[in-house]
């Protein structure tokens, strides 16, 4: 029986994995019928729920019993999913002004529910970010009268939902001209009150788990070899820029520009500081906060005032190699006027606009960022990207307090300075540990105090640029690729600074990760706007989501550093394998937790609170690769340690996937957070 479960298993990840695949070629509504909503997929999934529950009768794990509750919590998950698939109900409906709805449609319109009330649209608004056109939010206010009984007045928007008699409804969308609004409809009336007793069995039991003297992670707390303890890139150089011109740029003196760094404009649907604009511009642009010895505000004051002059200047970065060949570029830099020839728009011609060309073609992605640089500056010149604060007062400017925080969040490189400073101390770090353990020679006096002092004054350099963010963005900052990148960073100096004393190797691996980390949100921060949150992530379950996943990922480095450094030092590898292992299970954990976290966080949002999204999919890949390595007794390949080591080093691979992976390569509902 073993056996067929361990196939059974494997087989899933592997139907997962390519179920992602088949959506991202085939379309989502082919995956759906042949995979996700298929007879066979929902009797692989029974049969894994039967698998666990013959295995607590075969070992009897009613003996462990925070095992046997975790085992239960899956199953229970499992059985709430299989009745949601058989009981529920979706689909949309569609309300327009005083006019009463009885019905509702299937997702794909081809079928018509009936509703056991009338509902009725009385007003719908949208309510926009100051002074700009973006929705922060909109509202359906609706009149539910069910057959017999008073009528219910309700306001249903993003993140408030509204139930009546079994039917849950959330706000979709709407019509362009205001009157009509859109709203996703979800009858379930058994299966999502399963699911949450199913996650809430599964955070209790993994909370006995580590509490349970009896269990794993107790034992590996007070084993003899972790008693010990035990104690990495100089800054890489990211190109060049052209040499200056030996002449002088027409833009604004150094203190006429200075003064404008502080005027507030509407930017990026908020209200920020001009020095935000301006340096975003130039960074688009030239892939650089400055231009040589120009601040942005004189940049931006130049090809306000003589566009003639500087669209001869080589600033506009092009990174693909085949698109500089087709410009004739010597260097990575094109000036404006090399775009065109006597026959109009050079890149026109090699931009086939989505419809032939192959998907993720790097030319036509590398075309795409180049017309979106061609068309910031066509703004500028025309006036709309500068949109100065309306004088009616319509619009609450910044305090001078944030605008200062904002202007000092700008001026220093925060990702930069770190991730160098966080690779070379690690680097470093990791030296001394590795030479240490080859010499045997003990550490230096004052050695321990002083890289403690030093990891704790990095983290706190990254705490308060990452609070900084916060304060200056409104919300909390984990709502794009750059912003989860610096908390998982955060996350992981954290867990460093509370454990490496006891573990001292936590030290060098907890400064890499992070540089890592920073070093990734760094190379990414060529668009780094401070935004305003969609209305769908305007929510708290996001950041909680999304914190505990980070901090799952982050433990799950730790993992693989580990495995690498097992397989790098031998005498070292039993010890390694034991702090592996201890380390996978708040790993896995927050990682579970997370996951389910993000279900609900998807059921308040739009109504599913599982859609196999496949940054969901993926998520549930990593989670039940590393569920493998707790089964060491049934796989007792697991318990050498050359083989654990292997097996953190290559399953972080499909941490990969799920964070980068998914992002760049397969899209999904996620993306908007790349």
């Amino acid at each position: 029986m073993k056996r067929i479960f361990i196939i059974l298993y494997t087989l899933m990840l592997i139907v997962l994995g390519a179920a992602t695949l088949v959506e991202d070629s085939k379309g989502t509504s082919f995956a759906t019928d042949y995979i996700y909503g298929a007879p066979w997929f929902i009797v692989l999934w029974g049969v894994l729920a039967a698998g666990m529950v013959a295995a607590i009768v075969k070992w009897q794990l009613w003996h462990r019993f925070s095992v046997m509750m975790l085992h239960l919590s899956f199953v229970v998950i499992l059985t709430g999913a299989f009745t949601t698939f058989v009981t529920s109900k979706k689909g949309v409906v569609h309300l327009v002004n005083s006019v009463p709805v009885h019905t509702f449609q299937s997702e794909d319109m081809s079928e018509s529910y009936p509703l056991p009330f009338t509902l009725v649209l009385d007003s719908f608004s949208v309510q926009h970010y100051p002074g700009t056109m973006a929705a922060a939010n909109y509202t359906s206010a609706v009149s539910i009268t069910p057959d017999t009984g008073k009528t219910v007045h309700a306001d249903i928007s993003m993140n408030n939902i509204v139930k009546h008699s079994g039917y849950r409804f959330y706000q979709s969308s709407y019509d362009e001209d205001g009157q009509g609004s859109w709203l996703s409809v979800n009858y379930d009336p058994y299966g999502t009150g399963i699911t949450y007793l199913g996650y809430l069995l599964l955070v209790v039991s993994m909370l006995m788990v580590v509490a349970d003297r009896r269990e794993e992670v107790r034992r590996l707390l007070s084993h003899p070899l972790l008693r010990k303890g035990g104690l990495l890139m100089l800054g890489i150089m990211l190109g060049t820029m052209p040499a200056l011109a030996n002449r002088t740029l027409p833009a604004f003196n150094r203190a006429k520009a200075d003064s404008l760094a502080m005027k507030q404009v509407v930017y990026n649907d908020r209200v920020a500081p001009f020095n935000t604009l301006a340096r975003d511009f130039v960074l688009k642009l030239y892939g650089s906060a400055s231009y040589h010895d120009l601040t942005p505000e004189q940049v931006v004051s130049g090809w306000l005032l003589r566009p003639d002059v500087w669209q001869n200047e080589p600033m506009i970065l092009v990174k693909n190699a085949e698109l500089r060949r087709i410009l004739h570029l010597d260097t990575k830099y094109a000036r404006l006027t090399d775009l065109f020839d006597n026959n109009g728009y050079i890149l026109q011609r090699y931009w086939h606009g989505g419809q032939t060309a192959t998907p993720n073609d790097p030319l036509q992605k590398a075309i795409a960022e180049v017309d979106e640089k061609l068309g910031l500056v066509m703004m500028l010149q025309k006036g709309t990207l500068i949109t100065p604060l309306p004088k009616d007062g319509s619009v609450q400017p910044l305090s001078s307090t944030r605008v200062e925080a904002e202007l000092l969040y700008n001026k220093v490189p925060f990702a930069k300075v770190l991730f160098m400073v966080c690779l070379t101390l690690g680097l470093v770090a990791f030296g001394r540990l590795v030479y240490r353990n080859l010499s045997g020679r003990p550490a230096l006096k004052h050695e321990h105090a002083v890289w403690s002092g030093l990891l704790y004054a990095v983290t706190l350099a990254l705490l308060f640029a990452f609070g900084l963010r916060w304060y200056v963005a409104g919300h909390v900052p984990m709502s794009n690729g750059f912003e989860t990148m610096q908390f998982m960073a955060l996350a992981t100096l954290v867990v460093s600074c509370l454990t490496h004393r006891r573990f001292g190797v936590m030290l060098p691996f907890g400064l890499i990760l992070s540089g890592f980390a920073l070093l990734v949100s760094f190379l990414g921060q060529s668009n780094p706007q401070i935004t305003n949150l969609m209305p769908v992530l305007a929510s708290p379950w996001l950041s909680l989501h999304v914190s505990v996943v980070m901090m799952g990922y982050a433990l799950l480095a730790f993992t693989m550093l580990t495995g690498i450094m097992g397989l790098c030092l031998p005498r070292q590898a039993t010890q390694l394998m034991l702090l592996g292992r201890l380390l996978l299970y708040p790993a896995v954990f927050c990682l579970g937790i997370g996951i389910f976290l993000g279900a609900v966080w998807a059921n308040q949002s739009w109504g599913a609170y599982w859609s196999w999204d496949p940054k969901e999919t993926w998520a549930l890949i990593t989670f039940m690769t590393y569920a493998i390595a707790f089964h060491n007794h049934s796989l007792p390949w697991l318990s050498k340690p050359r083989h654990f080591h292997w097996f953190c080093t290559l399953a972080f691979l499909t941490v990969l996937m799920t964070y980068f992976g998914v992002n760049f390569v397969l899209g999904g509902m996620h993306s908007y957070a790349g």
